[in-house]
């Protein structure tokens, strides 16, 4: 498994930010996807947060000059996003967070969530998916979000 990625509290954001929108822009015109203004805004605010947001916590974030997105078009964007694998939910927090990895749409990931922090790392594991995905063969099931939540302490909090 490679390691999970949890962000020192005083890693460059901002660079971060900007080189996982950038990742997003050219991923989008390779697969001939707009990655229009409001999709734009709604990566943008998840990615000015490592924690998962919920949509309204999204709205809350895109709002400019006292004009705010409606829920659907936030939900919407929010689709779109994790369609191009640019954003998985949590479903554990019914919350939103980007994607830092550069994995297939569909393909296993492990979260690892801290119940301290908030902060949610992305541990990809090709052998624990290779694993689940045979069980699931096995037992004749096909899995609709292959998703692994694991609540626990980070090492920030751990050290504390």
């Amino acid at each position: 498994m490679s390691q999970p990625v949890f962000h020192a509290p005083d890693h460059d954001h901002d660079r971060c930010s900007a080189e996982a929108l950038a990742q997003a822009e050219k991923l989008c015109h390779a697969r001939s996807q707009r990655l229009t203004p409001v999709r734009r805004q709604v990566l943008e605010s998840l990615l000015g947060s490592h924690k998962p947001l919920g949509a309204y916590d999204i709205i809350d974030r895109t709002a400019r000059d006292g004009s705010r997105h409606a829920p659907i078009t936030v939900y919407r964007a929010l689709d779109f996003l994790m369609e191009q694998g640019l954003v998985h939910r949590i479903e554990s927090r019914n919350a939103f967070v980007a994607c830092g990895h550069t994995h297939e749409s569909g393909e296993m990931v492990v979260f690892l969530i801290c119940e301290h922090c908030g902060a949610v790392g992305e541990a990809p594991s090709k052998a624990v998916a290779d694993s689940l995905k045979a069980a699931a063969r096995a037992a004749g099931f096909t899995p609709k979000t292959p998703v692994i939540e694991i609540s626990g302490i980070c090492a920030h909090c751990a050290e504390k």
